[in-house]
């Protein structure tokens, strides 16, 4: 992502002569990017094509997918899962559905349901917490530049700003973000009513890759450096990066990661004596933030939507 993949770029590199590029990750920063000299990968290094999955030349196979899906959902109609029909309603993803019928929130007919994999009928009537559920019919995505001072949440109680303020004139409702962005961090956000995609991308086991410009309060030492690329000691287990550079300033970085535990880039610095002034998501699960200003949004494209139900990170 920054000068060749899964490759970290020392204090001590060497830099080419910049040259202004508009179509690269860092190139959404409010300034002009810059291209560094590119560094060979280290041995046994994955490539980039290895890591992003390709389109060209696939535009049929995922055609085919997503006629079968189309034709699965056809099927399944009739009787649908229980934690599906929920994540359906759009009220969250199909694991935290399943949490909510274990719990004791969900009737069916009147009746408690404790089994996520219920078989629901079409002329059943659902309820969540004494709210009827339905199934939505179309699914809606959305991509949100998040700026700072915003709550990852559709409602909250302390009355603060939400991301979904944002969102007028999308036209839809019971949509819910993937994955948080704190308060204070800004950059790109997915937004769904797809129950099934938010399961999938917010699982550990799916990896997702995200991008992050770190800008700290003193510059990161080459001590430091090297030991976030050995990878950081915290209270939940060790962090581990996939690539990490500095930028124009030795306090500016960019840095590749697949975890998605809460705060994670965040507690990694603060574990080494930083803080971090800015943080900003500029890629998510391929999704870029060309041409989306901050606070500003867009819907997916079709394409869009079937790379990211095919996506592997």
């Amino acid at each position: 992502m920054f000068s060749g993949p899964k490759k970290k770029t020392g204090p001590d590199e060497e830099f080419a002569k910049p040259q202004v590029h508009e179509d690269k990750v860092f190139g959404e920063l409010e300034e002009p990017v810059k291209e560094y000299k590119k560094i060979p990968p280290r041995k046994g290094a994955k490539k980039t094509e290895d890591i992003v999955p390709k389109t060209i030349g696939k535009k049929k196979r995922y055609r085919d997918e997503d006629e079968a899906e189309e034709d699965e959902a056809v099927q399944v109609e009739e009787q649908m899962p229980l934690n599906k029909y929920i994540a359906h309603s759009g009220e969250c993803s199909r694991r935290d559905a399943a949490e909510l019928v274990k719990q004791g929130k969900v009737k069916v007919n009147g009746e408690l349901v404790l089994d996520p994999g219920y078989k629901v009928k079409p002329d059943d009537n659902v309820t969540l917490v004494g709210k009827k559920l339905k199934p939505q019919k179309g699914n809606v995505y959305i991509l949100l530049n998040k700026p700072k001072g915003y709550i990852t949440t559709n409602e909250d109680p302390q009355g603060r700003k939400t991301v979904m303020e944002l969102l007028q004139g999308a036209g839809a409702d019971r949509i819910f973000p993937v994955g948080r962005l704190d308060r204070d961090t800004s950059g790109l956000l997915l937004i769904t009513n797809d129950g099934d995609l938010t399961q999938k991308l917010s699982h550990p086991s799916f990896n997702i890759k995200k991008v992050y410009h770190v800008t700290l309060d003193k510059p990161l030492t080459k001590a430091h450096f090297e030991k976030i690329i050995e990878g950081v000691e915290l209270e939940d287990g060790k962090a581990i990066v996939d690539e990490i550079a500095y930028l124009e300033a030795k306090n500016e970085l960019g840095l590749e990661i697949h975890s998605g535990k809460n705060r994670i880039v965040r507690r990694i610095f603060e574990s080494l004596g930083y803080v971090v002034e800015k943080l900003d998501r500029m890629m998510y699960a391929g999704l870029t933030k060309k041409n989306l200003p901050r606070g500003k949004w867009r819907h997916l494209d079709a394409r869009e939507v079937v790379l990211l139900k095919h996506f592997k990170s």
